[in-house]
């Protein structure tokens, strides 16, 4: 943990809204089961709320909050329920959204309203006296009711570049009628981090320690995260935010990415001690979660975000781990990878083979670099297939796998209406000297062969079973050559446990993918236990 400067708070609170805010991207639809199991992750990271939903607002929604009260027991974080303010002209008495918020049983509430003058006057309809009775009406009903009520102040970032003395009234009309914390949201997306940080700053210095100051970020500017920063450093002491990102149009600021900021670079407080290291955990399982692939990319939790291919920072990180890497990996729950490829170096492959526990000689240690170079000039790409890459190693090292051998296959694929093609494959393996043939269907010509594998050898190897092919690419090399170009496939698998991926080359992409498959099949067997 950093040193913290004395212009920053001692500690952050992270508000989670992954559920809400999260799902509103293009592409994610989770069910009640994936909201549980996404609040139960929150919960074991140690997160400070989790913003389960809009009791009411769906059938969805209320089975959620049913459900949470009976199945999940919060040992570190608050689940919220998220509403609105009561409506123009109307009661709070008799309002439905708030009455929803009251039933869902949580112990904190959050209600958006307007706090931008343009947003009362042309998309209420209603004068600004009234925008800011229901914000004053709605938080008093909530609190006289005995919840903690955070009152989110949308747009207000847009609000106050034009009319502040309005967006100032909301605020303090929500403080003194019982809010705790004041949410400051950049609901389009559109602010950059010198506007936040100043705006923050002229809230925090207005109210003082009389109410808290939180920041509710957009990444539409690409700013998201930044936008966070500049905001604790303003005086906001929470911030709101996705896993991931997630959230609609370019997503949310993204709390992979600020907890670690905050808490090794800034030396503010967020998470629970010990807690840190579960970080990457929580992001893949929750991409999981969601049917979203992980961007490998991403800083801290990403795979590729402490993977090393160049050759001369390899050697460095060999002398001294900490040459080219700005944090420790393990402390966000990471870890040092070493990508090999045409490019590596004697050291790289050094790494990469005690990493996996092989040992290389001198002569087997050329005969990997040489026959690396050779694979990447026909098309193969290391770097992506890291279950390919150590079987690769561990021949050069003189193992053999004993599993299976391929002795032949057959694909056929038969029409069975104008929109349905049903595939067939058969193999012929030689397992422990014994020859096997078996016939698998499926859903084109890999999962076809994949079946028609673990029908001939699933009852020798019943760990077989926990093997999963999640993901499936294709790319074509050499376009110029049309449908005699090189084609590159790879497959992505997991045991539950751990993934990795394989790949095969050919111009004949069926050749390609049993490739990929058989490498996918084969390091499975190897790292998989009954």
């Amino acid at each position: 943990m950093a040193p913290r400067d004395p212009g920053l708070p001692e500690a952050v609170e992270i508000f989670d809204t992954t559920c809400r805010d999260g799902a509103q991207l293009e592409g994610i639809s989770l069910t009640v089961d994936d909201k549980l199991r996404i609040a139960d992750e929150l919960d074991e990271l140690g997160v400070h709320f989790i913003e389960g939903g809009w009791p009411g607002a769906n059938p969805k929604d209320i089975e959620f909050f049913d459900r949470a009260a009976r199945e999940l027991r919060f040992e570190r974080s608050t689940l919220v329920a998220f509403g609105s303010t009561r409506r123009p002209r109307g009661k709070v008495d008799d309002d439905p959204t708030l009455r929803n918020l009251l039933d869902a049983g949580t112990s904190a509430v959050c209600i958006v309203g307007k706090s931008s003058a343009y947003h009362v006057t042309e998309a209420l309809r209603t004068s600004l006296d009234e925008g800011e009775a229901m914000v004053a009406d709605s938080v008093r009903f909530l609190a006289e009711a005995g919840v903690r009520v955070l009152f989110d102040a949308e747009h207000f970032f847009d609000g106050w570049h034009q009319n502040p003395e309005f967006s100032l009234r909301v605020l303090e009309a929500a403080a003194e009628q019982g809010a705790e914390t004041l949410v400051l949201c950049d609901t389009n997306g559109g602010a950059l981090p010198h506007q936040v940080e100043a705006v923050v700053r002229e809230i925090t210095g207005h109210f003082k320690d009389d109410v808290k100051v939180a920041v509710h970020l957009h990444d539409d500017t690409g700013c998201g995260v930044a936008n966070a920063l500049a905001g604790v450093r303003g005086g906001a002491t929470q911030v709101q935010g996705t896993i991931n990102g997630y959230g609609e149009r370019t997503g949310n600021c993204n709390l992979t990415t600020i907890i670690p900021n905050l808490t090794l670079k800034m030396g503010v407080r967020t998470l629970p001690e010990g807690r840190l290291s579960r970080l990457s955990a929580a992001s893949h399982r929750i991409a999981e979660i969601v049917n979203m692939t992980p961007d490998p990319q991403a800083p801290y939790v990403g795979a590729s975000a402490f993977a090393h291919k160049a050759g001369l920072h390899v050697s460095a990180i060999a002398r001294r781990k900490d040459a080219y890497e700005h944090v420790d990996p393990e402390a966000v729950g990471n870890g040092t990878r070493f990508v090999v490829s045409e490019m590596a170096g004697k050291a790289t492959l050094e790494l990469k083979a005690r990493e996996i526990g092989i040992d290389l000689d001198g002569p087997a240690l050329t005969d990997v670099i040489d026959e690396l170079k050779r694979l990447e000039h026909e098309g193969y790409h290391f770097e992506a297939a890291d279950g390919s890459l150590e079987l690769l190693m561990r021949r050069a090292a003189g193992w053999t796998q004993d599993y299976f051998a391929l002795e032949s296959y057959r694909v056929i694929v038969s029409e069975a209406d104008e929109v349905r093609h049903d595939t067939e494959a058969i193999v012929k393996l030689l397992v422990d000297g014994e020859r096997v043939g078996r016939i698998g269907e499926g859903n084109g010509p890999v999962n076809a062969l994949d079946a028609a594998v673990r029908e001939a050898i699933g009852s020798r190897y019943p760990q077989l079973a926990k093997v999963h092919l999640t993901d499936f690419k294709v790319r074509v090399l050499d376009t110029a050559k049309g449908t005699g170009a090189v084609t590159r496939v790879l497959i992505d698998s997991t045991n539950g446990k751990r993934s990795w991926s394989t790949i095969g080359v050919s111009e004949n992409i069926i050749q390609a993918s049993w490739q990929a498959l058989e490498d996918s099949l084969v390091f499975g067997l190897l790292h998989t236990s009954e």
